[in-house]
């Protein structure tokens, strides 16, 4: 299997993708690679689960359900626009029938980069008012780290309001092994050591060099046990960080209105409407009947076409995109509720 790096114009041929500003599609051009199968390789099984989304971009791969050919998709055409088989577990196998181009981007990552492309950047850059240019740098890696997958996306805007900013020079300690936790930081500029006395060691083992977007902290204050390593600024530099009051709360689900599909028919049968928050391009691809569409980003200039005596199932692809609207929504005194797992998982 080889690999090439990926240029942003062949990303901007896929949807989503194609909605990403173009400081994001970079930043997941540099993740990404083009892959090839070999004529008859199986790109993934009926049953699947790993959360891949998956565009092909030349060749032509065979969609089987029980061995049986019931789609073929061709690099190129307007069916490769989509990602293929998106539901998990995959509902038919795939196989390439020629030799195929792919790229293969980790579902999560996808997800939140759109959310928060949808919703973050041009509120921070507001919070953030003549801030140096290096903010959307950092503030993009941390997104794309797997500690922020888990973090609300309607929260997002808080913490980095909340987060306060502290310079260093170097040789200064920011945290002490031992030390009760009291903050969650990001690295911002710079770089530092983390380092872990041990008995036989005073001075400390490395056990790791820290660089600009990286985490650190998180672990004593989600346990509430004491600092686990020392961390030393190499360089001058800087960090983001945010009280452990904040980072628990924040960290918690906001309070949202979780409902699975039955709960959501009920609602649209009882006079409720779908509200669909995806790109109009994923929303022509696929979508529920009824539902209208409202891209997140968006939002906040279409709730004045929204009626405020009406229940609205806000829907997308996981659930992530979705939570974020219907925070927008119920802080604005809408009825809102969020459909757990998203479209994708409508029959389970």
């Amino acid at each position: 299997m080889t690999h090439e790096p990926v240029s942003t114009a062949l990303l901007q041929q896929f949807s989503p993708l194609d909605g990403l500003k173009r400081d994001n599609l970079a930043a997941l051009a540099r993740k990404v690679q083009v892959r090839e199968l070999s004529p008859g390789q199986v790109l993934f099984k009926e049953g699947d689960t790993e959360k891949r989304t998956i565009y092909i971009v030349s060749g032509v791969l065979e969609l089987l359900d029980q061995g049986k050919t019931v789609e073929t998709i061709s690099g190129g055409s307007n069916s490769a626009r989509n990602p293929v088989s998106p539901i998990f577990p995959r509902r038919v196998s795939a196989k390439a029938r020629d030799r195929v181009q792919f790229i293969s981007i980790d579902s999560d990552l996808l997800d939140v980069m759109l959310t928060w492309d949808q919703t973050g950047t041009y509120e921070v850059s507001e919070l953030q008012g003549e801030s140096d240019g290096g903010t959307e740098d950092w503030m993009t890696m941390l997104l794309q780290t797997k500690a922020f997958h888990k973090i609300p996306p309607a929260n997002i805007q808080a913490i980095f309001m909340r987060m306060q900013q502290i310079n260093y020079k170097a040789g200064d300690v920011i945290l002490k092994q031992g030390a009760e936790g009291d903050y969650f930081y990001v690295l911002t500029r710079g770089s530092a050591l983390v380092t872990r006395e041990t008995p036989l060691s005073k001075d400390g083992i490395k056990l790791a060099e820290l660089r600009v977007g990286d985490t650190f902290g998180e672990e004593a204050l989600i346990s509430d046990a004491k600092r686990n390593a020392t961390v030393t600024m190499l360089t001058d530099g800087g960090v983001m960080r945010l009280g452990k009051e904040d980072f628990k709360k924040l960290l918690n689900e906001p309070m949202l209105d979780w409902v699975d599909f039955a709960e959501a028919q009920q609602i649209i049968q009882g006079g409720g409407q779908w509200l669909d928050v995806r790109l109009p391009s994923e929303f022509e691809n696929q979508h529920l009947d009824g539902a209208i569409n409202i891209p997140l980003y968006f939002i906040r200039l279409k709730l004045n076409t929204l009626d405020q005596t009406k229940k609205y199932v806000v829907c997308c692809d996981t659930g992530r995109r979705s939570s974020a609207g219907a925070y927008i929504l119920s802080e604005r005194g809408y009825q809102a509720f969020v459909l757990r797992g998203g479209i994708n998982k409508e029959q389970g």
